[in-house]
């Protein structure tokens, strides 16, 4: 009989082909296991060492462990993440080099709802979920199968093993749970439970103006110390449904607040780069308005006349087309009035010229890290196809201005229905 190392290879090579009848013969192998009494524990362990070997190869190929669980869920189920969860945990524990306090946050966020430690993880992960042995190994080779085959993607912060993974935290990363931040979830979390569209809009205004204002500050701060920072980067979900509606929210988002977005299609996220601050900033933003955008959207549908000749889905993504730009240009004037009167502030004191060639030199430093990350990244077009859609979009972003004290009168955002 094949050993158990070998025995999993051969599972794995046979899930990867094409032939579906030699795949189930090889998983069938597996469930004999090596013909040894302890043949099936050894088979467990053979898998288990495998795919710790396989989650230890991504990280310094820019994987993060939120990543890993994202993908694993959106290619196979949350039942497969959870079996990831599990083998990092498993990877976290046996880890002798120096891991960052940033990679063990993410860590221990995915484990907060899981089971107590296992050492026999998959036997452990198997009983958790009700599955029988066949069921277990057939899943557990195809989240293997997965791992080992995802790609490099850009390395946004020093991965477990490096020289960097043992530094302190730079300075923004830590500084999430502030008094202000605290005040924009309050702002934000009002803006996703009222009903009433002119005053979420207005919250998620006051939130921006609070946000950049912050930003400014985070900026000035760090223009006055020695600290050699260099903008990082975060990873937000753009799944389907309405992908690429999202990543243009992401965009936008990102925009306004001094960062810059690459969307990748095809593993389901947008990459989000810029200063720390700013980034806490568009995750927090970005969730939130994501929810305000899709309660819109289902007011919307309610709304529409009857008899109409689109389809739902079309009438949808051209609703958040809509959406996503128009919000984007309010937070942008947000932006701007709070740069504008920080501009005004400063011409009072001693920092006078300091403000915006500093919010310059970041923002062109934010741009050299994306021309090093992604320096093949391509423009994609957008295409509405529903004017009603679009219109009723724009609307609802459209009810109250995002500045608070109303003043400004809102210009309509361009765009011509595609006719197809």
């Amino acid at each position: 009989m094949p050993d158990a190392d070998e025995l999993v290879a051969n599972a794995l090579a046979a899930v990867r082909g094409t032939d579906v009848r030699q795949a189930e013969r090889q998983l069938d192998q597996l469930m004999v296991g090596t013909g040894a009494a302890d043949g099936t524990t050894a088979v467990d362990a053979a898998l288990l060492r495998r795919l710790v070997r396989g989650l230890g190869r991504l990280w310094p190929r820019g994987w993060q462990p939120v990543d890993v669980d994202r993908i694993t869920s959106r290619r196979l189920d949350a039942r497969a993440a959870r079996l990831v969860r599990a083998a990092m945990a498993a990877q976290r524990r046996d880890q002798t080099e120096p891991v960052p306090a940033w990679w063990d946050d993410q860590l221990r966020e995915l484990l907060a709802t899981e089971g107590g430690a296992d050492r026999s993880v998959l036997a452990g992960w198997a009983g958790r979920e009700g599955l029988d042995r066949a069921d277990a190994l057939r899943a557990a080779v195809d989240t293997l199968a997965l791992v080992e085959s995802l790609p490099p993607i850009a390395v946004l912060r020093p991965p477990p093993g490096t020289s960097g993974a043992a530094l302190p935290r730079t300075a923004g990363t830590a500084r999430s749970g502030s008094p202000m931040l605290d005040r924009v979830r309050a702002l934000l979390a009002k803006a996703e439970s009222t009903t009433f569209p002119a005053e979420a809009e207005a919250l998620t205004g006051k939130a921006q103006e609070l946000i950049a204002r912050h930003s400014i500050d985070e900026a000035l701060l760090a223009a006055g110390s020695e600290r050699g920072d260099l903008p990082g980067g975060v990873r937000l979900s753009t799944d389907t449904p309405y992908a690429g509606a999202k990543a243009l929210l992401v965009q936008e988002v990102a925009a306004a607040n001094r960062c810059e977005a690459v969307w990748s299609d095809d593993l389901g996220f947008a990459t989000v780069l810029g200063w720390p601050a700013d980034l806490v900033a568009v995750e927090l933003l970005y969730t939130s308005l994501l929810v305000q955008a899709t309660a819109a959207m289902l007011r919307g549908r309610a709304e529409r006349r009857p008899g109409s000749g689109r389809r739902t889905k079309v009438w949808d993504e051209s609703f958040l087309n809509a959406f996503a730009l128009r919000i984007g240009e309010r937070l942008r004037t947000a932006t701007e009035a709070a740069t504008h009167a920080a501009d005004q502030a400063a011409a009072e004191t001693a920092g006078a010229e300091r403000l915006l060639p500093v919010l310059a030199a970041r923002g062109e430093a934010v741009r050299e890290r994306l021309d090093t990350l992604f320096p093949g990244v391509t423009r994609h077009r957008l295409s509405v196809r529903d004017a009603e859609g679009w219109s009723s979009g724009t609307s609802a972003a459209d009810r109250a201005s995002l500045d608070v004290g109303g003043a400004r009168k809102p210009r309509q955002v361009p765009g011509r229905p595609d006719p197809r």
